[in-house]
């Protein structure tokens, strides 16, 4: 099993936020991945890594709750879901590819959705380098920077403890990346918990990785015939 901890946690230990224990998902049956565990600690990262189609985004929507065809057992602080799902989702902050931004709000209405004060949302945006932006409607922002007003949650006060992440450094310059990186460090040091997919390296400590290319079913045929030979 991948573990990505901060400590020695355990599927039982207090030190657990999110574990998976012989996950296996399919797509319009075909096997995406089979056979994956992780234990992601408090405190720590993981990184799903695999080639577009390899079943990432998929995997993230089973770890969340809103896909529910899948074999083997998700555990939300040693709590097995769906039993456990209430809870996980009031400790999530997810950002998919949708974002999850209103278009037809502004920058600042967003994050005042999202509970936001007007001064924090402010702060919030300028660190993702939206100042000046803050009462433009997002309908009218570019791909990049409607991405950008999705991250800013990331930068508000208070936070969910568990982040999930779907392809967060895409569309960020270097800058964006290292402020990012940056905030992701602080949210681990504060006792939070990221699981993240990315094309591109992250440096980020305590940062464990999973590539699905190793739990895909000919991955596992072929390490079955090494064995027999």
């Amino acid at each position: 099993m991948v573990s990505a901890q901060s400590g020695t946690a355990t599927d039982s230990a207090p030190g657990l936020a999110l574990s998976a224990r012989g996950l296996t998902c399919e797509r319009d049956g075909r096997i995406l991945f089979e056979g994956l565990e992780f234990a992601l600690s408090v405190g720590a990262a993981l990184q799903i890594e695999g080639a577009n189609g390899a079943g990432k985004s998929t995997l993230i929507r089973t770890l969340i709750g809103t896909a529910s065809d899948y074999q083997g057992h998700i555990l939300w602080r040693g709590v097995p879901l769906p039993k456990s799902l209430p809870s996980l989702r009031e400790s999530l902050l997810y950002i998919g590819h949708n974002a999850g931004v209103r278009r037809g709000l502004t920058p600042l209405e967003n994050l005042a959705w999202y509970g936001a004060s007007h001064t924090d949302a402010l702060v919030a945006l300028d660190a993702v380098g939206l100042y000046g932006f803050e009462d433009v409607l997002c309908q009218q922002l570019s791909a990049g920077q409607t991405r950008r007003v999705a991250l800013a949650r990331l930068y508000l006060p208070e936070t969910p403890s568990l982040w999930i992440l779907d392809e967060p450094l895409a569309a960020l310059d270097v800058a964006g990346v290292a402020s990012l990186e940056t905030q992701m460090t602080r949210h681990l040091q504060r006792g939070g918990s990221v699981l993240l997919t990315s094309h591109q390296p992250v440096t980020i400590a305590p940062l464990a990785k999973i590539n699905l290319a190793d739990f895909q079913a000919s991955a596992h045929d072929s390490l079955e015939h090494s064995y027999a030979g």
